[in-house]
Formats: structure tokens, sequence, C-alpha cells
């Protein structure tokens, strides 16, 4: 037991000091090739901060744990965006550049709507669609990479002479990788942590994956997103949450699905209906909306809405331990 709570213990000083180093090195190189924030958030930034939910989707899938593998992309899209998204907009609300912001909202409602369909008409993923959202992965950042080159998308235009010269590219490069890796080891020690505790509690996997994996999937998002806020990059912040959330679809249960393909788990119903169909899949797409809507149409995010995101992922928290 006191082996599980140093290596606990290491795995969240692990997560802070990768965060802070990752969000340097992002930052770093977006002011070099005067790139917008939003989108370095929502590609490499996402990349990172995602690892842990690839490395955690693949390992279930390869135990053939569908509960895990299902509920862990599902829940950190939920965590990402009414606890960490919310977090970041409850305490520093403030406009959004709509040009950086359309690709990856857009990128990850049009998978959200072909994994729902898949959900709803299926009930089961095959190898075939595993290897299609992985072919998502690909067009979207080809895309994303295209948009930047061609300057579609608008610097942020904050002070890039104050850190300039502070760095090389390489130190900078260094800097994102080993906060990458330090992210993801830490991650990797507090769920397995975690989950041991949670099975010992006799939690069924796919609440385990909805609610504990997914929310110590989804702390390298929360550590990037105090640390941005800390640094005043919010948003790098927002572009980690919505691409990390797209990846989550097309990444990580691209990944699981093409390495094991499973059906939808049906271990908590209510009402005689799986729970997953009429709670955790329109909660999912709700939170998005809820998040990104106003952020297209006004280009500003409203103290409001992190209030509410936080109250719903609350209720729904309670309700996966409780109902």
């Amino acid at each position: 037991m006191l082996t599980a709570i140093l290596l606990f213990l290491l795995g969240f000083v692990l997560l802070i000091k990768g965060g802070d180093w990752f969000v340097d090195g992002s930052v770093g190189i977006a002011r070099r090739y005067h790139l917008p924030e939003l989108l370095i958030g929502a590609t490499v930034v996402s990349i990172g901060t995602t690892l842990p939910e690839v490395m955690v989707s693949s390992q279930a899938a390869l135990q053939h744990n569908a509960g895990i593998s299902y509920g862990n992309a599902i829940g950190s899209i939920i965590c990402n965006t009414s606890l960490i998204a919310a977090l970041t907009v409850a305490v520093k609300p403030g406009p959004v550049n709509r040009r950086s912001l359309q690709l990856p909202a857009a990128a990850f409602f049009i998978a959200a709507a072909v994994y729902v369909l898949i959900v709803y008409t299926k009930g089961e993923f095959s190898r075939w669609q595993g290897f299609m959202f992985l072919g998502m992965f690909v067009v979207y950042m080809f895309l994303s990479v295209k948009a930047m080159a061609n300057g579609d998308m608008e610097a942020d235009g904050e002070d890039e002479e104050e850190e300039k010269k502070e760095r090389t590219l390489a130190n900078e490069l260094l800097l994102l990788v080993t906060g990458a890796a330090a992210i993801a080891v830490g991650a990797n020690l507090l769920v397995n942590n975690g989950t041991i505790i949670a099975a010992a509690l006799g939690v069924p996997d796919s609440v385990i994956g909805l609610t504990m994996v997914a929310l110590g999937t989804s702390l390298p998002e929360l550590v990037t997103a105090i640390t941005s806020l800390m640094k005043g990059h919010g948003a790098l912040s927002l572009g980690n949450v919505i691409g990390a959330n797209l990846f989550n679809i097309i990444l990580v249960s691209g990944a699981a699905i093409s390495i094991s393909p499973f059906a939808v788990p049906a271990e908590k119903t209510l009402m005689g209906m799986n729970s997953s169909l009429i709670v955790d899949i329109p909660v999912m797409l709700g939170v998005m909306l809820l998040l990104c809507v106003p952020a297209l149409m006004k280009e500003k995010l409203y103290r409001w809405q992190g209030i509410l995101l936080l109250c719903i992922y609350a209720v729904f928290t309670v309700y996966q331990f409780v109902i």
C-alpha cells in the first residue's frame, strides 16, 4: 500500500512538471513561427496530452476489456469539457479566435456524428471502422498543418519578444518531448493505482472507464489547462481541450477498435435501457455544444458556461456511482 501511495505521488509530480515543460515548449514554438496558440493546442499539445488515453485504451483493448476502452474515450471527452475547459472558462472567460476554432470544432462534430451513428445503429465497432477513425486523424493533421502553412489561421498577437530569444528551437523541442513523456508516465502511475482501488471496491469496468480512468487520463489536460492559465495562455488551453476531445474519438477509439473490435458495453442500465445511449452519449455531445456554440457565434466564452458545465460534471459523476 505504501508503494502505491508513493507511486501515486510521483505520478502527480511528473504531471505537474511535465505540464509546465510542455506548455513552455508549445508556446515557444507557436511564437517562433507566428502560429495561433489555439491551433497549436488543438494539434501538438493535444497529441501529447492524449497519449495516456491512447496507452490505457490500447492496453485495455489488448486485454479485451471493452468497458475501459469505450468508457475512457467518452468519459475523457466529458471530463475535458465539463471539468477542465469549464474551470478555464469559469476562472478566465474571454474572447476566442473563431478562425482558429473552426477546424478543430468542425472536425470533432463530424467525427462524433460518425461515432454516434455507429453506436446507435450497429451497437458494435468493427476493425475497418477503427482504421477509418485513424484515417480521419491523418486527414485532420494534414488539414491543420496545411492551414498553418498557408497562414489561414491568425496568430494570437501576444507578446512574442518576451521569450523569443531565451530558448533555442532545440531547447523548445526538448521541453515539448520531455514534458509529453513526463505527462504520459505520471498519468499512467495515477491511473494504475486509481483503477486498482476502484476495482477493489467492486465498481463496474464501464463506470471505472467513464470516471476514474477518464479523470486520470485527463489529468494531463487539467495540468496543461492550469499551467496555461497561470502563464496567461488561455487560447492554448481551449485548443488543447477541443483537440484532445477530437483525438479521443479518432485516435484513442480508433486505435482501440483497430486492435480489438468491441460491442458497446451494456453493464449499466436506466429504465431498462443501456445507460450509455440515454445518458453518456447525450451528455458528451451536449457539453461540447455548450462550450463551442457560443464561442463560434459570439467569439467569446462566458463565466456562466464554465459554472454550468461544472454542475453538469458533478451531476454526471454522482449519477455513475449512485444510480
